[in-house]
């Protein structure tokens, strides 16, 4: 999400460029919604508004649907306004509006929005999902996405790199909010609810994936840490 996320964004993406798979699909979905981002920026509308919107919108279907049980409705919405993230981006890119408070505003709300779906999630294990570990297991999945994000930002404020891991933010929305809406899916279609077991099994993977994450970073800024120059006095 955001405005001028982009200029930050596309630095970090030239020095480690993405899967060619991965960035044509992120293309054809920028091409898709390329001519609302034009209808938005004639009406006046400013890339950061759609970065918050967007993130106003996922923080809704985590923290509106999720407790009352609408698994699946509450994956849809965010899903929905997951791809603010592409719009928001090719307006600040088709209009010029980039900035660094764009960048700025974009990662800070992606903390939120991140945080609402794991938040959501805790608070359906609080209420019809009934079970406090598993409640217990989904606010550790959003501590550790916090830390895992606040590592590599740390790193790169020092001057040192950290994107290195096997838990990108990437990774662990589409892991729970894929096996979050399939399990309900299933559920719906007749599938004994045995099979929300979907859910926690995915959140103990990528709370086991975030440790590894963050104890990798730790490792690799030691590592580049201990090759600088001593300080001079």
């Amino acid at each position: 999400m955001a405005e001028a996320g982009r200029d930050v964004k596309e630095t970090v993406g030239a020095r480690y460029p993405a899967p060619a798979m991965l960035e044509r699909f992120r293309q054809f979905w920028t091409d898709v919604w390329a001519p609302l981002g034009n209808l938005l920026l004639r009406l006046g509308v400013s890339p950061n508004a759609v970065t918050l919107v967007g993130t106003l919108g996922v923080c809704a279907g985590a923290l509106v649907f999720f407790p009352q049980g609408w698994l699946l409705a509450g994956v849809l919405v965010i899903t929905a306004f997951v791809f603010s993230d592409m719009i928001d981006g090719y307006m600040a890119r088709a209009s010029g509006q980039t900035s660094p408070f764009g960048a700025f505003l974009d990662s800070t709300l992606d903390r939120i929005g991140d945080a609402a779906v794991f938040g959501g999630i805790a608070l359906y294990y609080v209420g019809p999902g009934d079970s406090e570990w598993k409640a217990a297991l989904a606010l550790y999945c959003l501590a550790m996405g916090s830390v895992t994000s606040y590592a590599r930002a740390r790193a790169e404020s020092l001057g040192m790199q950290a994107k290195v891991g096997i838990a990108e933010r990437s990774d662990r929305l589409v892991s729970i909010l894929g096996m979050t809406g399939l399990a309900d899916l299933l559920r719906h279609l007749g599938v004994d609810d045995g099979v929300l077991w979907l859910i926690p099994i995915t959140l103990a993977v990528l709370a086991v994936a975030s440790t590894v994450t963050v104890v990798q970073r730790i490792l690799v800024v030691r590592k580049q840490s201990l090759a600088l120059p001593p300080p001079t006095e």
